[in-house]
């Protein structure tokens, strides 16, 4: 069975899709911690990232460079979270323990799905 970023890509699980190129899939988040909190993944599978080669790589910063723009966000974070006691909920690159690194809370809310399909057009469209 693939990951949910798998299935997302296939077109198996649906997604508000802000963006995609040939390497890259940008989406909002369902459980929002904050308006326009949206995902950029690569399109290629790596259980970890030194598994994704760099040329399925090179277009994830660009893509987050054009999400913040097309939000207007002045301030913002891009965090990528490597394993479970650092937040990551798809399971790929280890962290060696609770006490290292970052630590984060992660007050999610149930998305209003009429306002997250507005929203994730209005980001669309100026993208």
């Amino acid at each position: 069975m693939s990951c949910i970023f798998c299935r997302i890509i296939k077109g198996e699980i649906p997604c508000m899709k802000l963006f995609e190129s040939e390497k890259t899939l940008a989406f909002l988040d369902v459980g929002p911690l904050s308006k326009g909190h949206a995902l950029v993944i690569p399109k290629y599978h790596g259980a970890k990232l030194a598994d994704i080669p760099d040329d399925q790589l090179t277009e994830i910063l660009p893509t987050l460079k054009k999400l913040v723009s097309a939000t207007g966000a002045v301030d913002y974070n891009i965090l990528q979270n490597n394993g479970t006691i650092a937040h990551q909920q798809v399971h790929h690159i280890p962290k060696p323990n609770d006490a290292e690194g970052l630590g984060i809370s992660w007050p999610s809310t149930t998305g209003d799905m009429d306002k997250l399909k507005a929203l994730c057009e209005d980001i669309k469209s100026k993208m």
